[in-house]
């Protein structure tokens, strides 16, 4: 596997966090673990095969953590780490732009 070299330093945040979900996924996982169920509900418009792989991908480049219960049935909990924390401390500032901007951005054609 080849290192990839970023151009600066949103490059970088955006290769880690970028597409439609993982930052609502983020989001979701602010206020404390969830269970997979939880978190597809949570995530509105996920399809269950979007959200695993988004999960995965996410737990691989460490900004989730997954968590199995021995017991049956398994329990699976999905939280953030110390690395998805941060980054979702960095994305707080645009989601509010983006509170504020609401109404312009949804008029956009």
């Amino acid at each position: 596997m080849t290192k990839r070299s970023y151009t600066c330093g949103l490059d970088a945040a955006i290769a880690v966090m970028g597409g439609k979900w993982k930052g609502l996924i983020l989001f979701s996982l602010g206020d404390g673990p969830l269970r997979f169920g939880e978190l597809g509900r949570t995530v509105s418009g996920i399809s269950e095969r979007i959200l695993i792989l988004q999960l995965r991908e996410m737990e691989a480049s460490g900004l989730v953590h997954r968590e199995v219960h021995p017991q049956v049935p398994p329990k699976v909990e999905y939280s953030l780490t110390a690395f998805g924390r941060s980054l979702n401390d960095a994305l707080a500032p645009l989601g509010e732009w983006g509170e504020e901007h609401l109404e312009r951005i949804e008029a956009l054609p």
